[in-house]
Formats: C-alpha cells, sequence, structure tokens
C-alpha cells in the first residue's frame, strides 16, 4: 500500500526516488475496521489522513440527527477542520467501510518538514487542490436544487450510490430520505 502514497502524490509532484524511498519508510498505514469513530465532537484533532482503501464520513450531530458534511474516498486527503490546533472539534469522522488510511500528526509532519524540506511543498500543493475541491463543492451546493446535486453526484462520485447508506446520501444532499428517493423516481422516469 506505500506504492499507493507515491502514486497519489505523483500526481501532483515528480518525486525523486530518494523522497519515494522516505515517502514510503516513514509513512504510517493503519487498517480501521467499518463504524470506527476516528474523531468525536469535543475532542481535540491530533490525526489527519490520507484515505488509501475504503470510506470516511464526516457528520455534525443538530438536534439528535446526523448531518452529514463529506464523504471521503481512496486518495483523498482528510484534514479535519481544527486539525492541530488544540481546538476541540464540531463535528464526528467515521469509517463507514473498513479503511487503510495513512495517519499524520502535526508532530509527524513537523519532524518530516525539518528533515526533508520539499515535503513542505507536497503539503501546500496538497491543501491547494483539497482547497479548491471544497470551495467547488461548497459552489456547487449553494447554486443547485437537490436534484440537481444528486445527478452531479451520479456524474462526479457515482461509486457512493453503491458503497453508502441512502439515509447518509439523503442527508449529504440536504433532504430526507423520502425526498431522495422521490428524485431518483423522478429521474427513472425521464
Amino acid at each position: 500500500m506505500e506504492n499507493e502514497i507515491v502514486k497519489y502524490l505523483s500526481k501532483y509532484i515528480s518525486l525523486s526516488e530518494e523522497l519515494t524511498n522516505i515517502l514510503v519508510e516513514s509513512s504510517i498505514i493503519k487498517s480501521f475496521k467499518k463504524g470506527t469513530i476516528l474523531l468525536r465532537e469535543g475532542e481535540i484533532s491530533n490525526e489527519s489522513y490520507l484515505v488509501l482503501k475504503g470510506c470516511l464520513r464526516s457528520y455534525l450531530l443538530r438536534d439528535g440527527e446526523e448531518k452529514t458534511l463529506e464523504f471521503y474516498t481512496e486518495e483523498q486527503p482528510v484534514a479535519p477542520i481544527n486539525y492541530g490546533k488544540g481546538i476541540p472539534s464540531e463535528y464526528y469522522m467515521e469509517c463507514i467501510e473498513d479503511s487503510l488510511l495513512t495517519v499524520n500528526t502535526p508532530e509527524h509532519e513537523n519532524e518530516m518538514f525539518r528533515k526533508y524540506p520539499q515535503f513542505e511543498s507536497i503539503c501546500r500543493i496538497m491543501s491547494e487542490i483539497f482547497m479548491a475541491t471544497y470551495q467547488e463543492s461548497l459552489v456547487t451546493y449553494k447554486l443547485t436544487t437537490p436534484e440537481e446535486r444528486y445527478l452531479n453526484l451520479l456524474k462526479t462520485r457515482p461509486d457512493l450510490i453503491q458503497r453508502v447508506p441512502q439515509y447518509q446520501l439523503a442527508s449529504y444532499l440536504g433532504v430526507k430520505p423520502e425526498s431522495l428517493s422521490r428524485i431518483k423516481k423522478r429521474l427513472s422516469k425521464k
């Protein structure tokens, strides 16, 4: 699985053989079972991840109801909002499939930056990509109807339809499960 990290990063930056070896040797890879809660509301977030295999979900609890914020699948970085800042989290992060993740901590990252300055460039590039994706997602959500959001999901992340429970997909799209069923039924008739 170490090769997955190199393959992912190679999409964004040229890696020397030395840097590739350092990445493989220094990566912390852990397996997590489906249902594992990686972060709870009120906990301090001291870990970030790269999904090598599996699916994670971030969500809030509001008035006893789960509100899905995001799904993270293969080759997606996961950095909780308050990662490394010592501020309690406002949301949960859970594995909704058995997952294989790289695990980073601020201490590990700082050590890597100190030893290998080129890692700062890699992290900056990854942060820029992550932010652009997040901003695009936010704009799409704000400017589209639930039906348009569902169609966009089918186009951009069709794997989620089979991997994620319908009630979580509905929450992610900002609708109730019954509304998602009506949207799907209406679209099937077109």
